[in-house]
């Protein structure tokens, strides 16, 4: 939902408005009132409800009062995409920069403020009771600039950003809403546990959801090592080769296999590139943890039915791109 598919003077009542029903009720000022530019987007997801928010320079303040009269009883964890965001609950006050997650809870007094610039944030609401922490565990963490780029965080931030894009793409299927809603509520709940040295509070479920998830952000940063293998994910996990398999035992393919699937798929892309059409193609094989041509044209053959020189000069041409025919052959 965008502010300006609606008159200029509707356009911030619409905002507070949407505020209020997606996320709690508040008292909001801007400077761009008379023109308040901004995108909602709001997604069910099972136990979760995921919003992601595009906005001008803002002031949001909720009392006690707006407490009293309205609580969903649901905590907010963010992450921080664009501009700055300052933010006070509790005791706490922090100033939040892109990349910071940030918990909030509905049922104290909040205010923010979103400094000038376009800001942007992908917000994920869950209910105070899917989680296994107390709230006076999580004191500590309300409005609390926490790092999004390491461990736990960065798994959350990252799974968070891209369920978001597909979201707003539509690519989820009924079928996927609840799994990824599900999957976004033990990242969360992992993430606040890590930051308390609470992990032994998690369901066994919420820690298997929660090592598979690191498992794969592991995967993907770690795709043109050729020397990924399973033996060496699950010794950077400290666990078995075993406990890894069982992991990977309800998915259609193995960890193995899933491995060659990325490195193929990334090799895939890159042979479409025109950015990349001068690169040889045993180079971008290479890229992706091919370590021998051979191996790659084989393993590329058999996925798609040709040679992978082949398929760049179809989907290059396909594009209006000239060919570099000498890359291809080498």
């Amino acid at each position: 939902m965008r502010s300006e598919d609606l008159p200029p003077a509707d356009r911030f009542p619409w905002w507070c408005e949407q505020m209020a029903q997606d996320i709690v009720p508040s008292m909001v000022s801007s400077p761009h009132a008379d023109d308040f530019r901004s995108t909602v987007t709001v997604a069910e997801l099972g136990p979760v409800l995921l919003t992601a928010l595009d906005y001008p320079e803002l002031h949001s303040v909720r009392s006690s009062a707006l407490v009293r009269r309205s609580d969903p009883e649901r905590y907010g964890l963010s992450v921080v995409m664009a501009n700055e965001l300052c933010c006070a609950q509790r005791d706490n006050e922090s100033r939040l920069t892109p990349g910071h997650l940030l918990l909030h809870d509905t049922s104290q007094p909040l205010e923010t403020h979103a400094g000038v610039g376009r800001g942007e944030m992908v917000m994920l609401q869950l209910p105070r009771a899917a989680l296994p922490l107390r709230p006076e565990r999580l004191y500590p963490l309300l409005a609390r600039a926490m790092s999004g780029g390491t461990g736990m965080s960065a798994v959350f931030a990252r799974y968070l950003v891209g369920v978001a894009g597909v979201v707003r793409r539509g690519e989820v299927g009924e079928r996927e809403v609840r799994r990824l809603g599900g999957v976004a509520l033990d990242l969360a709940a992992a993430t606040l546990a890590s930051y308390l040295d609470a992990e032994d509070r998690l369901s066994p479920e919420t820690r298997r959801q929660a090592l598979l998830a690191r498992i794969e952000a592991f995967v993907e940063l770690n795709l043109p090592d050729p020397e990924l293998t399973p033996a060496a994910i699950a010794a950077h996990h400290h666990i078995s080769l075993g406990y890894l398999h069982r992991l990977f035992q309800h998915r259609e393919l193995t960890v193995a296999a899933w491995i060659r699937h990325l490195r193929m798929e990334r090799a895939r892309a890159d042979l479409g590139d025109p950015r990349l059409r001068h690169h040889p193609v045993h180079v971008l094989g290479a890229r992706w943890g091919f370590r021998h041509a051979a191996d790659f044209s084989r393993a590329f053959r058999t996925a798609h039915g040709m040679p992978p020189g082949d398929y760049r000069r179809q989907v290059l041409e396909a594009a209006g791109t000239a060919v570099d025919v000498a890359s291809i052959n080498r």
